[in-house]
């Protein structure tokens, strides 16, 4: 039986968050927003989030409204966010350095 992931401390996600440029904390969950040229654009990139977040079995919450994307994540058998959020954030990132972003508000 997997292990259940461990809820992390507010130091260890700031520390997390200092390494995944535009992601912020909110409450229990990271979030990070990300502006396409249109809603294709969104779209793909959505799909491609997609298929990170299937790989690693965890799934983000995901918004969209036309060319713009909100990506929150949060592990809620722990509770809050764990290592599983940080990473899965970090893959995003990884595949998208090129995108025009803003934080979230």
């Amino acid at each position: 039986m997997a292990e259940r992931p461990e809820r992390l401390t507010d130091d260890r996600i700031a520390e997390g968050l200092a390494r995944l440029p535009l992601w912020e904390r909110d409450g229990d969950r990271i979030v990070r927003e990300f502006q396409f040229a249109d809603f294709v654009a969104a779209l793909g990139f959505i799909v491609e989030v997609g298929a990170l977040a299937e790989r690693a079995d965890h799934h983000p919450e995901i918004v969209n409204t036309y060319s713009h994307v909100r990506i929150a994540l949060s592990t809620h058998d722990a509770g809050g966010i764990t290592d599983l959020d940080l990473k899965l954030a970090e893959a995003i990132s990884a595949r998208v350095p090129w995108l025009r972003s803003t934080p979230s508000q």
